[in-house]
Order: structure tokens, then sequence, then C-alpha cells
């Protein structure tokens, strides 16, 4: 059984897609990648690489939030941005996010994301511990379709 998750507290799924999805049990949980948009829809940092993986990287915290997760439970990034050497240099803000040990990492660089102002798109994988886990429910907008 798969379960959907799309938190009130990041922007609302437009498309065929869930900010997270929890696979077995409810410990492992797959984030759709997220971008720099604010909980309304509207683009953070525009022309700012640094701007972006901020608010990405709040995102995620924000969806991992919604089911008893933290960023120390994410076991897995896959970056996908549009300027390689403008995202190297933003290794300082994903030290605010993450410690040892780091999640393993992937990053490729890609012509465009499905808007241009976009720089940037993070996916996660993390394994948040049962003791944690909050299975979502109606409050938690887990069933929005």
């Amino acid at each position: 059984m798969v379960d959907a998750v799309n938190p009130s507290e990041v922007w609302a799924p437009f498309g065929a897609f869930s900010m997270a999805v929890i696979q077995g049990d409810g410990r492992i949980a797959h984030l759709k990648g997220q971008v720099s948009l604010d909980r309304h829809g509207q683009i953070v940092g525009r022309g700012d690489m640094r701007a972006q993986v901020r608010q990405v990287l709040e995102n995620i915290r924000s969806v991992l939030a919604s089911i008893g997760g933290q960023m120390a439970d994410v076991i897995s990034v896959v970056h996908y941005a549009t300027d390689i050497e403008a995202f190297m240099v933003t290794g300082d803000i994903r030290q605010e996010f993450f410690g040892a040990p780091y999640p393993v990492t992937t990053t490729v660089q890609v012509q465009r994301l499905y808007r241009p102002e976009l720089l940037i798109e993070i996916a996660a994988i993390a394994e948040i511990p049962r003791s944690r886990f909050r299975h979502p429910g109606p409050g938690n907008q887990a069933l929005r379709e």
C-alpha cells in the first residue's frame, strides 16, 4: 500500500503528483522533487540559486515534518540544477540542513525545469523511525486528489 502526503505547509500539487509517498508500513518516504515555491505557489529567489536552494530545503523539511520526519532522516537526494557552477557554491546552505552522516547525493545539470525561472529541483528519500512517524491523515491533506 502507498499513501500520498500533501501538507498545507508547502505549495499544493497542480498535476499528477504528490509531495511525498510513504511505502510499506510507513517508514520510507519518497519525496517529490521540490522547487523554490512558497506555500502559495510563488517563486522564491528569482535568479538567485542560493535563495532557491534554501527554499527547496525548507520545503523538504516541511514535508518531512508533516509526517514526523527530520532532515537527519534523509538518506538520498538528487539535485537537478540548471547551472552546476552556481549550485556548487551552495554547500554551506546544505550543511545548515544536513549533518553527518550526509545523505548519498547525485547532482545533474539539466537544460531547464518546468518553469524557466526555477534553477534547482531536489528529490529526496527518507527513512523515518517508527517512534516518530505520523501516518498521513485527513488533517495532513494526505489524500487530496
